[in-house]
């Protein structure tokens, strides 16, 4: 089969920010052979060229000295190295956007085959990667080598992209077009030096070259659960993992997520509120999720993004539909316009009893209004949750919330990510 377009990426410091776990297993080395541990700018240049030519270039060694080294360090790289890692942002997207066009998309590193196989799949990158291509026992790790075997049979247009000049070089040395990225570990004048045929300074740019046209929604995800379950802890740590992974998460909450639904949220928590109405709440509450789909969430996932929401309508038909026992159906009914269809495409529920979160957020801070709620609200909130979870099962993610929160946070991250996979995302 022919192939119009291909492009080949470099992998360290082109697909994923790879350096704490080779500095890391850097410094093991120099530990294990009782070596002075390399400084930050030795360590950043281990980034990109074969192991052996860097432990004899910036540390000095023989060459059985670097053949020992190396050994060591893939060892401890291949245990634990290699998953100290994180995709850079965009790129997912820009992966996504070729793959659509019916590029071929292939990476060739300078990286063993066996761990670059193993990050390509332990990101979920594998489905936009038609071929890898590292170092093995019968191949070395000469760039042009690599790139020719990451080609196709037969291709059209291509191009070597990565962020040092040994990819620029290799590309070259191929007679494919080359592109130098300045997000990496390389400099401009250091791609431009070995003739890139172009720059790109951010993940942007490289997507705006190759895909400009390319335009895909990205996900709404939600988190609900009781005060004091544990949400603030676990938005970030869900944040973090998905930023790993290489998604571009935007978070936010409600009631709030921007200027008009801020100032309603004001109004609804105030304690000096407490003569609200109960269908006054239930209505602003409507109101600032309105305001909050249109002006953040939507144009969040038209732009490919994650938006994760701490709290959603759920939140509402809980604590209103049952805690102020306004009806599950009724409540949902008066969110429908504000919604208009858009829904999360998976909702963690951090599971815990109404009793022991009142107990954890009372000890935390000062209540706000609807936490000053006696037992029965919240007992009414929190079967008002199992309803929800019952009529829809599929969507929401139901995580004990009684662990530690690394536990709790291993589940979520684990759950939600095979869920955006599943999504194709």
């Amino acid at each position: 089969m022919r192939y119009d377009k291909c492009v080949i990426f470099d992998l360290d410091g082109t697909l994923t920010r790879s350096e704490q776990g080779i500095w890391n297993s850097v410094r093991y080395v120099a530990e294990q052979l009782h070596l002075p541990v390399p400084d930050a700018p030795t360590l950043r240049k281990f980034i990109g060229p074969p192991l052996d030519y860097s432990f004899q270039t910036w540390m000095g060694m023989t060459p059985e000295q670097a053949d020992e080294a190396t050994r060591i360090y893939r060892a401890r790289y291949q245990e634990v190295g290699l998953f100290e890692n994180r995709v850079y942002p965009g790129i997912r997207r820009l992966l996504r956007g070729l793959k659509a066009q019916g590029c071929w998309v292939g990476v060739a590193t300078g990286k063993p085959q066996g761990p670059s196989e193993r990050i390509i799949e332990h990101f979920g990158l594998a489905p936009f990667v038609d071929r890898i291509v590292g170092p093995t026992v019968k191949m070395g790790a000469e760039k042009d080598a690599l790139i020719r075997k990451a080609l196709p049979g037969e291709y059209g247009e291509a191009w070597m992209v990565g962020d040092r000049k040994f990819d620029v070089e290799g590309g070259r040395a191929v007679g494919i077009r080359t592109l130098g990225v300045g997000y990496g570990y390389g400099s401009e004048e250091e791609l431009r030096a070995a003739g890139c045929d172009a720059y790109a300074a951010t993940v942007q740019d490289v997507i705006d070259l190759f895909c400009p046209e390319y335009k895909a929604d990205g996900a709404f995800l939600s988190m609900e659960g009781l005060d004091g379950s544990g949400k603030t802890t676990q938005m970030g740590l869900l944040t973090e993992a998905l930023d790993c992974w290489g998604f571009e998460v935007v978070t936010s909450r409600e009631p709030g997520g921007c200027k008009v639904a801020e100032a309603i949220r004001g109004v609804v928590l105030s304690r000096e509120n407490v003569g609200m109405t109960d269908v006054t709440e239930a209505l602003l509450y409507a109101a600032a999720r309105a305001q909050h789909v249109r002006e953040v969430i939507r144009p969040a996932i038209a732009a490919g993004k994650v938006l994760l929401c701490d709290r959603f309508v759920d939140s509402s038909v809980a604590y209103q539909g049952g805690g102020r026992e306004l009806g599950v159906q009724w409540v949902l009914d008066i969110n429908t316009p504000a919604v208009d269809g858009t829904l999360p495409l998976a909702t963690v529920y951090l599971d815990i009893g109404h009793r022991e979160s009142l107990r954890r957020r009372a000890a935390a801070t000062e209540l706000d209004r609807l936490e000053m709620e006696g037992d029965s609200f919240h007992a009414r909130t929190e079967a008002a949750y199992r309803e929800l979870i019952a009529r829809d099962p599929q969507r929401f993610i139901v995580v004990d919330a009684t662990r530690s929160p690394e536990t709790i946070g291993q589940e979520i991250a684990d759950r939600v990510l095979a869920r955006l996979m599943e999504a194709g995302l």
